[in-house]
């Protein structure tokens, strides 16, 4: 059986947090494709284009303190959409209070983490996090094959 390969969409604005990232996905998970955008509106837009052509990511790695259009916002109206509402997301900050995580997760997120600040960071994010999430789409493709092939 030929899996298809996934897709992570990074919605991030600060060009080092990018590198980061794209180095530790390429050591940690080197199958997946990474796709970025800079900001909000742009996430939003890469979405709607994506979604119309059938190539929704399969997770969603943000940070919430985006120029324009802030995070919480992104979060609300991918939550909204049928196409997109189970999409995974990821939400990071590197500033954060008790308050923001709890919205965060009132609005959608899916999990919520401090922002990650090097490498290192960036690799357990994508080992821990990410990999528990890789994870449940794997099983949940098991089993629906598994259905497939009992009907």
């Amino acid at each position: 059986m030929n899996t298809p390969r996934r897709s992570l969409l990074l919605i991030e604005d600060d060009s080092t947090a990018i590198d980061l990232a794209r180095c530790a996905m390429v050591e940690s998970f080197p199958e997946i494709d990474l796709a970025v955008v800079g900001g909000g509106d742009a996430a939003l837009n890469w979405m709607g284009s994506s979604v119309e052509n059938g190539m929704a990511p399969d997770i969603i790695l943000m940070n919430l303190n985006l120029p324009k259009l802030e995070g919480l916002a992104v979060l609300r109206k991918l939550r909204i959409q049928a196409n997109t509402r189970n999409i995974p997301v990821v939400a990071y900050s590197a500033e954060y209070s008790q308050a923001d995580v709890l919205m965060a997760y009132q609005v959608g997120a899916n999990s919520f983490l401090p922002k990650p600040a090097d490498l290192e960071q960036f690799k357990e994010l994508f080992r821990e996090r990410l990999a528990y999430w890789i994870q449940e789409y794997q099983r949940e493709e098991v089993s629906a094959a598994e259905d497939d092939a009992v009907r």
